[in-house]
């Protein structure tokens, strides 16, 4: 029976987690567009097998005005189950070339980034963290950041999910090093959308997912 009552549990979490996740289904597509308080990017990968994706990615450092262009791996490198859990840590890497745009005149330039994601939740809960360190040919950069989420209300299979969450984002070389986002994410099926605000930088975070 527990092993029934586990199971149960993990399809349920796996049906509410599984469109926010960096990996999607072996076969499947995913779209993601974001733009927070210093980038603005799209990503499209798919998912080979169940534990990698590969895909394109367009980034533009606001900041910098630099824009990168090339390949993102990821790589599902542990996933645990509990009774009325799910935990799941992942490494990403991404190269290309990266080149200055409106008033930045810098030509192109070799560029990469490698870091780690990690989540934890129940249908309440939600905590995650990641980290990533790059360079863009210039030098290299680290950032980190952290998030804390709970669920007003527990919706079914099918249903809209809704999570209120808090970021909590640090950028070592930024004028505004610690910088806090409230935020909603709503996604119900295939599509996922996060709405924020990041007072300390009067900037609005968006992010929209979309699995095919």
């Amino acid at each position: 029976m527990r092993h029934i009552i586990t199971a149960s549990v993990c399809i349920a979490l796996g049906a509410a987690a599984a469109d926010a996740r960096p990996v999607s289904y072996e076969g499947g597509w995913t779209t993601i567009a974001q733009s927070d308080r210093m980038n603005t990017g799209l990503l499209i990968h798919y998912t080979p097998r169940f534990d990698y994706s590969i895909g394109l990615k367009t980034e533009w450092d606001r900041t910098d005005d630099l824009l990168f262009n090339g390949a993102q791996a990821t790589w599902l490198a542990k996933r645990w189950f509990g009774q009325d859990y799910q935990a799941n840590l992942y490494a990403f890497a991404g190269a290309g070339v990266a080149q200055g745009i409106n008033d930045n005149d810098r030509g192109a330039r070799g560029a990469g980034y490698a870091g780690v994601m990690a989540d934890w939740e129940t249908r309440r809960w939600f905590l995650s963290w990641m980290g990533r360190v790059s360079d863009m040919g210039d030098g290299g950069h680290a950032m980190q950041s952290a998030r804390v989420g709970v669920a007003p209300y527990i919706a079914g299979f099918g249903e809209l999910h809704t999570w209120l969450m808090i970021e909590v984002d640090h950028h070592p070389e930024d004028a505004t090093p610690v910088a806090v986002t409230p935020l909603v994410r709503f996604f119900r099926g295939p599509a996922l959308l996060e709405l924020g605000y990041t007072p300390a930088v009067n900037e609005a975070m968006i992010t929209f997912m979309y699995r095919f």
